[in-house]
């Protein structure tokens, strides 16, 4: 028989049980909204547009002469300085900052004039002197000669003796003399004065000619000097001075193949920095002299546009350009970016854009020529292209060009 304790519990409803039994009726659906949200997901992805850049396809028969030879280089200023002053002293205002630009003459720096001022005051007062002295010595000189004329009057009439002409005419020679010294000194005097004046004029320091300020070397307070100290607190120069119309690029090219460049030589130049944009310039000179450690000659190239993107040691690529033969055949197919082509190496293909899907397109490489690929067979001139294209990027996807 039964006690009452267990049947007690034979009527007791198991609450757990009933609440597992109805969290594993949800776990479906709660799986099945979960995939439906991803799967949503995924499908307004895949729809949006991917952003791309693009680039059209320029006809080789028509983009000029070919590469003979390429070389890679530096550009360079002829002219550079590092403008400093011509005396020692510390500098009480400097009017220059990187990137600015001034011209020929313009006030640089002014170092503290003081002592130079101090000095050119000092002459100035002696030069004075010296003219006062040279004043006085001509108005005695005025007076030993009327001395002299009254004595030889005098002599002829038989009126003096001979030892007082001889006294008028040794006091007058001997005034001449010290006034011929006294116009001596003040002629010193005053070359003296020219070079405190041109001290002075030493305590500003002027740009030589016209260019941009590519570094900043002193600060008020500093001490500069045309010399170096020695000690390491001394500044050599103010700042560094670049003509930027004096740019060039040289370049190293290699001994085996200097036989191809001749002066004048018209080339092809482009930047690391902007590798789209192709500047045009010739050979000025060959240098007369070979590097044994590169097996290298140096070339010195002329650029034929001036823009403010083109600075000093500047990485450049130059492209030294075949004459064009009119009776040569033309070269067929297009140039692309090289960065338009995807696997070169394997399955070299590219993404042609029409209207907004791309497509997969193979294609067949040719020369080389900069940052550019010869494609002989794929894509035809005028055709737009994807640059750079995203890794996700498949055939058929929907896309828009960036502006």
């Amino acid at each position: 028989m039964s006690r009452p304790e267990d049947m007690l519990k034979e009527l007791r409803i198991d609450r757990r049980s009933a609440a597992t039994k109805k969290t594993k009726r949800r776990w479906p659906w709660v799986l099945l909204i979960l995939v439906a949200l991803l799967g949503g997901a995924f499908v307004l992805r895949a729809m949006r547009p991917i952003t791309v850049e693009t680039a059209v396809a320029v006809d080789a028969a028509q983009s000029g002469p070919t590469s003979l030879l390429d070389a890679s280089g530096f550009v360079t200023a002829r002219r550079i300085a590092t403008v400093s002053s011509k005396i020692t002293g510390r500098v009480l205002e400097v009017n220059i900052e990187e990137g600015q630009r001034v011209a020929e003459g313009e006030l640089l720096a002014r170092l503290d004039p003081v002592d130079a001022e101090a000095q050119r005051a000092l002459v100035r007062s002696q030069l004075a002197s010296s003219q006062s002295q040279l004043a006085e010595a001509e108005t005695q000189l005025n007076l030993a000669e009327l001395s002299l004329r009254r004595q030889q009057d005098l002599i002829g009439r038989k009126l003096t003796s001979q030892s007082a002409l001889d006294a008028a005419q040794a006091d007058r020679d001997s005034r001449a003399a010290r006034l011929l010294s006294l116009r001596k000194a003040v002629q010193v005097a005053s070359d003296q004065l020219a070079v405190a004046e041109l001290n002075v004029a030493n305590t500003e320091v002027r740009a030589p000619f016209a260019g941009v300020i590519v570094a900043k070397a002193a600060q008020p307070g500093e001490m500069v000097s045309p010399l170096s100290a020695g000690g390491g607190f001394t500044r050599t120069g103010i700042g560094t001075l670049v003509d930027m119309d004096s740019l060039e690029v040289n370049v190293d090219v290699n001994e085996a193949y200097i036989g191809r460049v001749q002066p004048g030589m018209t080339v092809q130049a482009v930047l690391n920095a902007y590798p789209e944009w192709k500047i045009p310039g010739s050979v000025i000179a060959i240098v007369p002299t070979a590097d044994r450690t590169k097996a290298t000659v140096k070339v010195r190239i002329a650029l034929d546009e001036k823009d403010s993107r083109i600075v000093p040691d500047m990485g450049v690529r130059v492209s030294f350009l075949q004459a064009v033969d009119p009776l040569a055949a033309p070269i067929k197919g297009v140039w692309l970016a090289e960065r338009a082509i995807v696997d070169a190496e394997q399955a070299p293909h590219v993404f042609l854009v029409e209207g907004d899907v791309v497509k997969q397109v193979p294609v067949t490489l040719g020369d080389k020529r900069d940052a550019e690929r010869l494609v002989t067979a794929g894509v035809v001139a005028g055709a737009k292209v994807v640059l750079s294209p995203p890794d996700g990027l498949r055939d058929g996807a929907r896309v828009s060009v960036s502006q």
